[in-house]
């Protein structure tokens, strides 16, 4: 009776992990929805600007055809270009909508979102995460939690079982990026996982362990593979995270560099145009770019910070202050 009992609280724990887990999903979702908010205001923003300036341009070039010192090449051009900006509003505007819903759905309450640029987020937004991060963070997440429970109603030894399958590393290297350790557990190219378990410690009351079991045999126990599985998963994600963050950060940069460039070309187009040196199409395709490169710029940013929020749930939404805690 008291294994029946022990077994029926290790059930109930992990199922109350379980719960923690939709929690932390859900307090990533909110925060990414958010940031794709901030991003989808900012865009907005950058649209109407747009909107007002192509119809200032279109203005301008109606009125020199119809006087007869423009082109109406250059008339129908910059009318084109200001329908584009109309209807590249409106998906915007739409794409907004929608994505207040989403937040009022996910929080309960209707939102209030803050109309600055993302560039002005603080730092602090998702906390950072720092070098030399151990691995034993891993083990406060919800789904690995769970799974433990779960092992610990078959009447299993949880030290043996972390000692059998969890990798003890540290998972962020001196460049902020996933350490070495952290990517040798997964095979380059294939990504397929690497690490081999211990097979000498007792997993199972009455001395059943992985020695005196054929390592597949042992798998089939669904606990077991459950566990494995879940500990496989976990590195996986940080890893996925850890290499999105990354990859982000010098996308921004790139696209910020892009931007500037784009800018200084709008800039020498319209020198160009005024002196009689270019068409006025030479002036309209810079600032089409110009305003693809802003757009750009703004939904790489939204995307990094949602990477830092990706990283957070990937790691239980845990800090290093909780490494090790059971």
């Amino acid at each position: 009776m008291r294994n029946l009992s022990a077994a029926a609280l290790e059930s109930y724990l992990a199922t109350e992990e379980a719960r923690r887990a939709i929690v932390t999903s859900l307090v990533a979702e909110v925060a990414n929805t958010y940031l794709l908010a901030r991003e989808l205001d900012e865009l907005v923003g950058i649209a109407q600007s747009t909107l007002a300036s192509r119809a200032e341009s279109y203005r301008i070039m109606k009125r020199r055809y119809e006087v007869g010192s423009g082109s109406k090449l250059d008339a129908v051009q910059a009318e084109t270009l200001l329908n584009s900006a109309r209807a590249n509003l409106a998906v915007l505007l739409r794409a907004r909508d929608q994505n207040r819903n989403a937040l009022t759905l996910l929080t309960g309450v209707s939102p209030a979102v803050e109309s600055s640029p993302l560039s002005r987020i603080e730092p602090g937004f998702v906390r950072d995460i720092s070098v030399g991060l151990p691995s034993d963070l891993l083990l406060n997440r919800p789904d690995v939690l769970a799974a433990e429970h779960r092992l610990k109603a078959a009447h299993a030894n949880i030290g043996a079982a972390r000692a059998t399958f969890f990798p003890r590393i540290v998972l962020i290297g001196s460049t902020s990026t996933a350490s070495a350790e952290l990517s040798d557990l997964f095979a380059a190219g294939s990504g397929v996982w690497r690490f081999v378990p211990s097979v000498t410690l007792p997993i199972f009351e009455g001395g059943r362990n992985l020695a005196n079991l054929d390592l597949s045999e042992a798998r089939r126990n669904v606990a077991v593979a459950d566990y494995e599985r879940t500990i496989m998963e976990a590195f996986r994600e940080v890893a996925d995270a850890l290499a999105e963050r990354h990859w982000l950060a010098d996308q921004v940069a790139a696209q910020q560099a892009t931007l500037a460039a784009q800018a200084e070309r709008a800039r020498l187009a319209v020198l160009r145009y005024q002196s009689g040196a270019a068409p006025y199409f030479e002036v309209l395709d810079a600032e089409r770019d110009r305003f693809a490169a802003e757009q750009t710029v703004v939904q790489a940013r939204r995307a990094l910070l949602s990477s830092r929020v990706n990283l957070y749930a990937a790691l239980g939404g845990g800090t290093e202050d909780q490494a090790g805690r059971d």
